[in-house]
């Protein structure tokens, strides 16, 4: 990736080293070990609901922390790396929207460590990256970058990028009305169709990652050979049928929510390729 000489973005918080969670992770009085932070995550990333997987790691108790201190912000290289990435996000999508007549409202970014307040709850490491559509904020524990190329085994800076192309994608759902319809209509179904949903809207949000990372180095180059590698490698490691093999030895497709390798890859490389938004109605597609 050739981003050093990008704009940063401002839309980024920092709260890293901020209030109640420095130190390490606490949970009543104890704290979480990397063995229960290793199973939360991936329990979140098979599908599983943030607020009771919370609840599980606090065994019950406590309201989720709803204020914290504030931190000066880090310049270091890892920010610096966010910013402009998600400087590039906001010129790209301000301008497919643009093209169409719409106004994009850009999202915010919050770096955190260990846990942090969120409008839709308390965010803590466990759960991965996620976008939060109450406040319109995209939260990351940068944390997860370590653990994606040594657990997963997908390093590299554009697998990192990917990750936050796939978050913001959930903000595009979200101002689409994409994520209020598909929410509606969970709330009608029963947990397999459910599921099916989910499966749909990760798809729809890895698609948009590939068109960001197109259209975004049609505006001004900055893939290097080797780049839409790392992002195929990032997304194959986090399908559900990868995730669930390595962590009960076996698959159940009824309980997927993010979709299988395959199809996580199939759907960035759409996004990529067919540079066209429409492409990506994972909704209307027969076969996914």
């Amino acid at each position: 990736m050739r981003i050093e000489d990008d704009r940063m973005s401002s839309n980024v918080e920092d709260r890293r080293g901020a209030g109640p969670s420095r130190g390490g992770l606490p949970i009543g009085r104890g704290k979480l070990g990397m063995g229960t932070v290793i199973i939360a995550l991936v329990a979140v990333l098979m599908g599983a609901d943030p607020g009771a997987v919370l609840s599980l790691l606090a065994g019950g108790g406590g309201p989720p922390a709803t204020s914290q201190q504030q931190a000066a912000p880090i310049d270091d290289e890892a920010s610096r790396f966010v910013r402009r990435v998600l400087a590039r996000t906001e010129d790209t999508w301000g301008s497919i929207f643009a093209a169409s007549g719409a106004r994009y409202r850009e999202p915010k970014l919050v770096l955190f460590t260990g846990a942090t307040p969120t409008a839709c709850g308390t965010g803590q490491t466990a759960m991965g990256p996620f976008y939060c559509p109450a406040d319109e904020k995209v939260y990351i524990d940068l944390a997860f970058n370590r653990e994606l190329a040594t657990r997963f085994g997908a390093p590299g800076q554009f697998a990192q990028a990917y990750v936050i192309a796939h978050e913001v994608g959930h903000h595009v759902q979200n101002l689409l009305g994409i994520a209020g319809k598909v929410h509606e209509r969970r709330q009608r179904v029963g947990e397999r169709e459910g599921n099916a949903l989910s499966v749909r809207m990760e798809l729809q949000a890895d698609c948009f990652a590939g068109l960001w990372a197109r259209t975004s180095d049609e505006m001004k180059s900055f893939l290097d050979q080797g780049d839409l590698e790392q992002a195929l490698r990032a997304a194959a490691a986090i399908g559900d049928d990868r995730l669930q093999r390595e962590a009960q030895g076996r698959v159940m497709p009824d309980s997927f929510t993010h979709g299988t390798s395959e199809q996580r890859v199939r759907w960035f490389r759409t996004g990529f390729e067919a540079r066209d938004i429409k492409a990506c109605d994972t909704f209307s597609a027969r076969s996914l």
